[in-house]
């Protein structure tokens, strides 16, 4: 079996220009019961996906008859994209674009939380002034995509805190990695909306950050496992058996007696981001962290989805703006139905 990966932030070429009207109207060309099936995620670190690349090298899709490509695109926008032209068959989004694709009528539902604990935080240079968001009015956040679901995360932040976008502060997109310490050092920007991956390159570029996070947000759950209905009804063992695969290596993720086989597979899906080894293990760290679930929740099982949490999400989703108005149905937005089977 052959499981491949092109790490490439423009994995679908002109997919995220030309896929709109797709997205606008969800009508996705469906594989049908076949094997082969791609995974598109936002981001090309390895490492933010580790129970997919744990769950490849263990052999776990294979022993579900599963044979899935990951394609490493640009954002959670792009994402949905990639789906609703059945370049996809499931995808890594976060909540918040989700959220505003169901509202425009695409079937997305949100199957697997990956991240029950916020994979984003605000962050500062340590030597800043800046010790909470209400001190960035006026100033410049940087964001790693224009539609990215750090956006949303941080909207939603500062409108609880009474600043609209673009009146009191705007967002600047300025990539990750290398561009987005390139921004710091310029003071381009004030502090940066990142994930865990961003925040860990940053600093092996030897910038010493800071979290400004307001301590509610942290509870505001990160990229999850998403599908279109309709390709749910289309391949209805592909859920169950994708989700069961993921919980397998995220629990062989977290044991720290297999680390050092962890860091291998993640190092196979994107050798760059392994060549640091002492850099890889303090990102696994951070992802291993917000993959655990909190403790109110992880009697539940891997996967599973708080009703409030999206309620929360929701309500400053319409707060700030993003969504213009409730949604009809929000339960219609994700489901737990597949988390005692992935957890059995």
């Amino acid at each position: 079996m052959t499981i491949g990966t092109r790490i490439s932030r423009r994995g679908f070429g002109k997919l995220a220009a030309g896929g709109t009207a797709a997205l606008a109207i969800g009508m996705p060309a469906i594989v049908r019961a076949q094997t082969a099936i791609t995974f598109a995620v936002p981001n090309p670190s390895a490492l933010t996906w580790m129970p997919y690349w744990v769950a490849v090298g263990e052999g776990y899709f294979a022993e579900e008859g599963l044979n899935p490509t990951l394609e490493a695109i640009d954002g959670s926008s792009a994402v949905m994209q990639a789906m609703s032209a059945g370049q996809a068959q499931i995808g890594a989004p976060g909540p918040g674009p989700t959220l505003g694709a169901r509202a425009r009528g695409v079937d997305i539902k949100f199957i697997y939380n990956l991240y029950p604990k916020s994979v984003f935080g605000l962050l500062v240079k340590d030597e800043s002034e800046f010790q909470s968001p209400e001190q960035l009015r006026g100033k410049v956040i940087g964001v790693g995509t224009a539609d990215g679901a750090e956006v949303s995360f941080t909207r939603a932040i500062m409108t609880d805190i009474g600043l609209t976008e673009g009146t009191d502060y705007t967002f600047l997109p300025i990539g990750d990695g290398g561009t987005a310490a390139v921004a710091f050092l310029r003071d381009d920007v004030a502090a940066y909306a990142g994930a865990v991956s961003d925040a860990a390159i940053l600093e092996a570029r030897g910038m010493t950050l800071r979290e400004i996070t307001p301590e509610g947000y942290l509870g505001f759950f990160g990229n999850g496992i998403a599908m279109l209905e309709s390709q749910m009804a289309a391949t209805p063992d592909l859920a169950p058996k994708f989700g069961r695969a993921l919980v397998r290596g995220t629990r062989y993720g977290m044991d720290p007696a297999n680390q050092d086989r962890v860091l291998d597979h993640c190092a196979a899906g994107n050798p760059q981001e392994g060549e640091d080894r002492g850099f890889a293990a303090s990102l696994l760290a951070g992802v291993i962290n917000r993959c655990t679930p909190t403790d109110a929740f992880i009697g539940q099982g891997f996967g599973y989805q708080p009703p409030e949490h999206w309620q929360m999400i929701h309500d400053s989703a319409v707060a700030s703006g993003a969504l213009e108005k409730p949604l009809d149905d929000l339960q219609s937005v994700y489901t737990n139905e597949f988390v005692e089977g992935w957890n059995a």
